[in-house]
């Protein structure tokens, strides 16, 4: 056990390895056999949202809540093993998360017929769910064009990946982090509204 935990892939496999059995054991349980239909496909890409979302915001909350609080407390000979390495590698994971939270709810909307009326924020139906959705929905796109827009090529900029003068590299990484507690910020009515469209109405 200590060897698969000891490998990142190996404990991704294994969960994804318990995950099935999980499936096959409760398909046994209930003698409910999958149908591969669009409510089957619906589901895993729901699932798949709510793993990448997991990564996004997770990663989006250690930025707000750890590392930024804490850098100034950090001695300046210690700072490049974060900002040359933690911070690339975080930003990596972060910025794929986003783009994976956003493609998989977009195929969620769409494999339950409500995309049109999400994006209208419920205006064509009157309907809170679709409402509730689709607040959420231009809540998380805000956040995703922050992430690949804003907070990214500031970041390359404030880490020395893209190579600047000393001045704008300080103000590219003020305007990550404010960019960053932004979404942050936005983050938690996010939240709200998907888990409201769910549980509300």
């Amino acid at each position: 056990m200590a060897k698969i935990l000891s490998d990142l892939t190996s404990t991704i496999i294994a969960g994804i390895v318990l995950a099935v059995l999980l499936i096959i054991l409760m398909m046994g349980m209930y003698d409910a056999t999958p149908t591969f239909d669009k409510s089957w496909w619906s589901f895993i890409f729901r699932w798949l949202h709510v793993l990448s979302g997991v990564m996004w915001i997770g990663i989006l909350w250690y930025f707000n809540f750890v590392q930024i609080p804490n850098m100034g407390k950090i001695p300046d000979e210690q700072k490049p093993a974060i900002t040359g390495v933690i911070a690339p590698a975080a930003l990596f994971w972060f910025r794929w998360g986003a783009m994976a939270t956003l493609i998989t709810g977009l195929i969620v909307a769409y494999l339950n017929g409500y995309i049109a009326d999400a994006i209208t924020i419920g205006l064509m139906d009157n309907v809170p769910k679709h409402t509730a959705i689709g607040i959420g929905m231009w809540l998380g796109t805000i956040m995703w064009f922050n992430v690949w827009f804003i907070i990214w090529p500031n970041q390359k900029k404030a880490l020395g990946i893209v190579q600047v003068e000393a001045a704008e590299k300080a103000k590219a990484g003020r305007t990550a982090m404010l960019f960053s507690r932004t979404n942050t910020m936005l983050s938690i009515p996010m939240l709200y509204a998907m888990v409201a469209a769910q549980n509300l109405f």
